[in-house]
């Protein structure tokens, strides 16, 4: 039984999904990302049908398994944009520098003025980062690395939507501002959302979020140790 309600999830995401992306293409508005609009209509569905989330990853899990194969995808326009990746890197890892420590600063100051608990504080913080390192950094810091994972995805979507908008207004149009601002900002659906602009926003997407997830893992630890 369990095998046919794995089918079943997996075909519902993936018709959910389709749906979305060709809504987006149509209109390509921000507020419509498939990945965002998909996961509003997978939680309405399992609220009103009343399933578990517990019972719909009998499927979402094979799906979550995924993540692992596609994110070493990206190193195939990575691979192609090497050349680019070496002529940009004092700026790219400038850009890096600047992302990874706005991110931490402004999120020690959030906890502060919030007065999160240690453990809250410790699920938040790795929220610019990809879920599987988020979650060990949780577990590792005393945090929830469920609700971790959640904020991380919740924090990719808001990328992803918010992203294009303020770069639009800023007028940010270059493949080297844009994949390493989605790329630090939204991780892998940043990453996603850099791949509609080009080959060259993509790849620039894929090492910063590769490098800045590899800086957060050694210093987010110390961070949380040392000023929460």
């Amino acid at each position: 039984m369990s095998l046919w309600i794995s089918i079943l999830f997996i075909f519902t995401t993936f018709v959910i999904y389709l749906g979305m992306r060709q809504l987006y293409q149509l209109v390509r508005s921000p507020l419509l990302n498939p990945v965002a609009t998909t996961t509003l209509l997978l939680i309405l569905l399992l609220v009103f049908s009343n399933v578990s989330y517990d019972t719909y990853m009998l499927g979402g899990w094979w799906i979550q398994e995924l993540l692992g194969p596609a994110v070493v995808a990206l190193a195939y326009p990575l691979y192609y944009q090497r050349k680019k990746i070496y002529i940009y890197r004092f700026s790219l890892f400038a850009g890096l520098f600047s992302g990874i420590m706005m991110g931490i600063i402004s999120g020690l100051l959030y906890v502060k003025v919030a007065a999160l608990s240690p453990a809250y504080s410790a699920t938040f913080l790795p929220k610019s980062v990809t879920s599987p390192i988020a979650m060990d950094i949780a577990a590792i810091t005393g945090g929830i690395p469920s609700l971790a994972a959640a904020l991380v995805i919740l924090s990719g979507i808001i990328g992803a939507l918010i992203g294009p908008v303020l770069m639009k207004y800023f007028k940010i149009s270059h493949y080297l501002g844009v994949g390493v601002a989605l790329g630090c900002a939204a991780h892998g659906i940043g990453t996603a959302k850099a791949m509609e602009y080009g080959e060259e926003e993509a790849a620039f997407s894929s090492i910063s979020m590769t490098i800045s997830a590899l800086v957060y893992a050694l210093v987010l630890p110390f961070c949380i140790h040392y000023f929460l």
